[in-house]
């Protein structure tokens, strides 16, 4: 594709992109921009494109420009919601509560029987299963059910924040 030839392609389809572009997206700037980004992108693959296509492959490059915008507008608003919200829950009050749970459920863990602790600390703080903690501690599945049902049992007796 020539330089000129181009050109005759700018012109004729300048505007029809950047009006189906505004009539999906329902903003003008945002329109404006990926329109440019359009023809900067048939500029790069001008070698490639055949002139009989030219028009759907500047519709197709328009529809997927807009909807990855789209799709990068929707994560940076996530992002944002959660920053959001961590930064709500990261009041003083909410720092100064954490940690007194913190080291209330440390205090209680401590207090735990030694055998109970033990897998309690494997299964929550090591992410083991309980096959796992039984292979490593040569029990049966079922005494480590009873010890982490133990330990459990003991938090909830033991601590006076509700879970």
């Amino acid at each position: 594709m020539t330089l000129s030839e181009f050109k005759s392609i700018f012109d004729q389809y300048y505007s029809p992109i950047k009006n189906f572009l505004y009539y999906k997206s329902g903003d003008g700037d945002l329109a404006e921009d990926i329109t440019q980004d359009v023809f900067m992108k048939l500029w790069d693959k001008r070698d490639d494109v055949q002139q009989e296509t030219v028009k759907s492959y500047l519709y197709t490059i328009a529809n997927n420009m807009l909807l990855n915008k789209i799709r990068h507008d929707k994560v940076v608003l996530t992002f944002a919601e959660k920053q959001n919200k961590h930064q709500e829950e990261q009041s003083p009050e909410f720092a100064l509560e954490e940690k007194e749970f913190k080291a209330e459920l440390e205090r209680v863990i401590s207090a735990m029987p030694e055998k109970q602790r033990e897998v309690f600390l494997m299964n929550r703080i090591e992410e083991m299963t309980y096959k796992e903690i039984a292979d490593r501690l040569e029990l049966s599945v079922k005494a480590v059910e009873k010890r982490m049902h133990g330990a459990l049992g003991h938090i909830r007796e033991h601590i006076k924040y509700k879970i």
